[in-house]
């Protein structure tokens, strides 16, 4: 399986340059052309990630995201005592940041250990949800999409729908 999945990347390169030669058509300059336009994306939404970075940097070191992760595990404690605050730290922030989620994630397993429902539900849950505040602002912001509707309430739903299913598989993991 390593092999095969190793082999895939230059296979459907030499896929594309095969088709390309086929057809009769300029393969570089197809290339080129779509490195400029993708520079030219980059340049429009770095105003935007600069922002979103700076914006996430402010609450992280203010301590914003970790209280709005406190104030909402206090609520969490009433209905299982046993829950990690920490976890919904790391739900709060991984709706901003991967990169600090993962940090919290690194914390999480350290004191916990990995096999445990909270490293279980934290691994769970980085990868069944998106960091839904910088993914719409990056591609909106590409796209100049300005009229967003449901989107934000589709993506909150979505992640909290993978955040239960995290909990659920790990406290049944753990069992």
């Amino acid at each position: 399986m390593t092999r095969i999945s190793n082999m895939l990347i230059p296979a459907l390169i030499f896929y594309i340059v095969a088709m390309g030669l086929s057809q009769k058509r300029d393969i570089y300059a197809s290339f080129t052309k779509g490195a400029k336009d993708g520079m030219k994306t980059v340049v429009g939404i770095v105003p935007t990630l600069i922002g979103l970075m700076i914006a996430v940097g402010v609450l992280r070191a203010s301590g914003f995201l970790e209280f709005a992760g406190g104030l909402i595990g206090h609520v969490i404690s009433l209905f299982s005592s046993d829950f990690p605050n920490e976890l919904v730290s790391l739900f709060v922030v991984k709706l901003f940041s991967a990169s600090a989620a993962t940090g919290l994630a690194l914390d999480i397993f350290k004191e916990y250990g990995t096999d445990s429902f909270a490293g279980l539900a934290t691994s769970l849950a980085l990868a069944s949800t998106e960091t839904v505040f910088y993914t719409m602002s990056v591609y909106f912001m590409a796209a100049k999409v300005t009229k967003t509707r449901w989107t934000l309430m589709g993506a909150l739903l979505s992640t909290l729908s993978g955040i239960v299913a995290s909990v659920v598989l790990a406290g049944i993991l753990v069992r």
